[in-house]
C-alpha cells in the first residue's frame, strides 16, 4: 500500500465531513474552506504537517477528488482597484462517491446496458464511466497518470498530445477485457516511445514501462 494513501484518506474524509455538516458553501461552517484552515484542522485532527497536507492535497486535486473554487473581490488601494483572488478547497462529487461507495446519480458507464457482473470477471467501474479488469488496475491507473503528464506538458504540441491521449485510452480500453489483445497494446505502446524523453513525462512513462513490460513479456 502506498504510504501516502492513509494521509490522502484522512484529508478526503476531512473534506467529506465538512461537506456533510455544512450550512453554507463559504464561511466558518461552509463546505469550501481556505488552505489555512485546512492545514490547521488537519494538524489538530491527525497531526499532519503542512508538507504532508500540501503534497497530498495536490495529488487529490489533480485526480479530481478535491476541487478548488476561486473567489475574486476588488479592493481599493490608493485609488486603484485591484482584484484579489482567494482560493477555497472543497470535496468533488468523485470524492464523495469514493467514500459513499457510489450513487445512482453517477455518470453512466461507457458500457451501459451490459451486465458487467455476468461476465464472470472481477471488474472495477471507475468514476469516469470506464471499467477495468481488476487484474490490470495498476497499469490502468499508471496509464492515466502518463496521459495527464502528456496533456499538461509544455514540451509537446497539441496534435501530438491528442494522438498520444487516443493511443493511451485505446490501451486502457483493452484492459477491460478478460484477455486483452497484447498485439494491439504492443503496437500502441510502441507509438508512445518517442514521448518518453520529454521533460516532465519521463517519470510517468517509466512507471507504465515497469508494468507493461512484464504484461507484454518484454
Amino acid at each position: 500500500m502506498n504510504p501516502n494513501d492513509e494521509i490522502r484518506q484522512q484529508i478526503l474524509a476531512y473534506f467529506y465531513d465538512r461537506n456533510a455538516n455544512a450550512t453554507s458553501r463559504m464561511g466558518k461552517k461552509g463546505s469550501a474552506v481556505k488552505i489555512s484552515a485546512v492545514k490547521s484542522e488537519l494538524k489538530d485532527r491527525h497531526a499532519l504537517t503542512q508538507k504532508q497536507v500540501m503534497s497530498n492535497l495536490t495529488y487529490l486535486i489533480d485526480n479530481d477528488w478535491i476541487k478548488t473554487v476561486d473567489i475574486t473581490k476588488t479592493i481599493n488601494v490608493r485609488g486603484n482597484q485591484i482584484p484579489q483572488v482567494t482560493t477555497f478547497y472543497e470535496i468533488d462529487a468523485k470524492g464523495i462517491d469514493k467514500i459513499e461507495g457510489g450513487s445512482q446519480f453517477e455518470p453512466k458507464s461507457r458500457y451501459e446496458g451490459i451486465n458487467i457482473t455476468a461476465t464472470g470477471q472481477n471488474i472495477i467501474t471507475l468514476g469516469d464511466g470506464n471499467v477495468v479488469n481488476a487484474e490490470f488496475s495498476d497499469l490502468h491507473q499508471a496509464l492515466g497518470e502518463f496521459k495527464d503528464a502528456i496533456t499538461s506538458s509544455d514540451g509537446i504540441d497539441e496534435s501530438a498530445k491528442l494522438d498520444a491521449a487516443v493511443d493511451i485510452e485505446s490501451i486502457r480500453d483493452q484492459l477491460a477485457k478478460s484477455e486483452p489483445d497484447r498485439g494491439i497494446i504492443e503496437s500502441l505502446w510502441g507509438s508512445l516511445q518517442g514521448i518518453a524523453t520529454v521533460s516532465g513525462v519521463a517519470d510517468a512513462f517509466g512507471k507504465v514501462a515497469a508494468l507493461i513490460g512484464p504484461f507484454l513479456g518484454l
